[in-house]
């Protein structure tokens, strides 16, 4: 109620709701917004996609060209097919061996068919000490040459698996090194910008593209330090956008960031819409009011009849009052005050 009789706005107190809010600033950004990079340098031969597209997780965005790595795939690749053909093929070292293990089988066999018979007749007394020495020599050194053609051979062989095992993980390797000329897609999501274009040069510091969430956003708040502790994960957030004038959405207090801008004196937080707008764009901005308190029936008038703070203008002069929570444009009066009483606009 406004009288104008004394040229003064005046109003009566009134029972209502009011709702206190923490304020913030905020920006829409895609969920799991990252910005990719190329794992080598070089020079970007291809581009597989256009901003705005969506891709699949693994698909490819971007092949940087460099000459380098498919030269070491190719000469690891040689390397690897060798090893295999001296461990497994028809000219393997091992063939050779086999070969020589063979010779010294059949040749200690004689050497020991003549030891033991040398033996048999020296026993009988025939023969000469001469003879039976130099045969039971013959039998002992056919012994150890076959010892030690069995330790080459399994030495050998050894040498040759450990060298196959070595040349495949170098052939994989030189595989990923190849596959990390093209840059691919961390996620399911849409590409929102490309930086590159054919023939520019890539460094390692340099982002390539920007991928992100292609239907999912969050709510990115900056909450001023003198607010952060009455804000509480799971509060209701009532957002709304520059691009959506008049629109009011409701979203869910999400996260709080712990660490505190030392340049803005903000926090940063995240929350989620509930039901968000039927199209949204990467870096809309906006504001936030984060729902602290809300009481129904009580005694409100506006903050700007409050004079000072804690006195009202009423017909009687000033006089002072307790006040409660208060919103942007109301305040809560608990006691001091009632509706029966005129208050005017200082």
């Amino acid at each position: 109620m406004i009288s104008c009789g004394n040229d003064e706005e005046r109003i009566r107190p009134q029972l209502g709701s009011i709702t206190e809010s923490v304020y913030a600033s905020l920006t829409v950004q895609p969920d799991s917004l990252y910005d990719a990079h190329a794992a080598v340098g070089g020079i970007v031969a291809k581009v597989f996609v256009e901003e705005g597209e969506n891709v699949s997780k693994g698909s490819e965005i971007m092949q940087i060209t460099n000459d380098a790595p498919e030269l070491n795939s190719q000469k690891a690749k040689l390397a690897l097919e060798l090893a295999r053909e001296n461990l497994k093929g028809n000219t393997a070292i091992l063939k050779e061996l086999n070969e020589d293990l063979e010779v010294a089988r059949l040749k200690l066999k004689q050497d020991s068919l003549n030891y033991y018979r040398q033996k048999k007749l020296w026993e009988q007394n025939v023969g000469t000490q001469n003879e039976f020495d130099a045969r039971k020599t013959a039998y002992e050194i056919s012994q150890k040459n076959l010892l030690a053609l069995k330790n080459r051979y399994k030495r050998t062989k050894n040498e040759l698996q450990t060298q196959l095992e070595q040349a495949e993980v170098s052939y994989q390797t030189s595989l990923v090194a190849s596959r990390d000329y093209t840059v691919k897609s961390e996620l399911n999501g849409t590409v929102y910008s490309i930086y590159k274009e054919p023939g520019e040069l890539v460094s390692l510091q340099e982002p390539v593209a920007s991928v992100g969430s292609a239907n999912n956003f969050i709510i990115e708040m900056l909450i001023d330090e003198v607010d952060i502790a009455r804000v509480k994960v799971g509060q209701q957030v009532l957002i709304t956008l520059d691009a959506y004038e008049g629109e009011v959405y409701m979203a869910t207090l999400t996260k709080i960031y712990p660490q505190k801008n030392t340049r803005t004196q903000t926090f940063a937080a995240e929350a989620r819409f509930i039901e968000p707008p039927a199209i949204l764009y990467p870096g809309l901005s906006g504001e936030a009011n984060i729902v602290i308190s809300k009481k129904d029936k009580v005694v409100i008038i506006p903050r700007n009849y409050l004079v000072g703070e804690d006195q009202v203008k009423t017909d009687d002069g000033l006089i002072t009052v307790k006040t409660g929570i208060y919103s942007m444009e109301k305040i809560e009066i608990l006691a001091g005050l009632d509706t029966g009483t005129y208050i005017y606009k200082p």
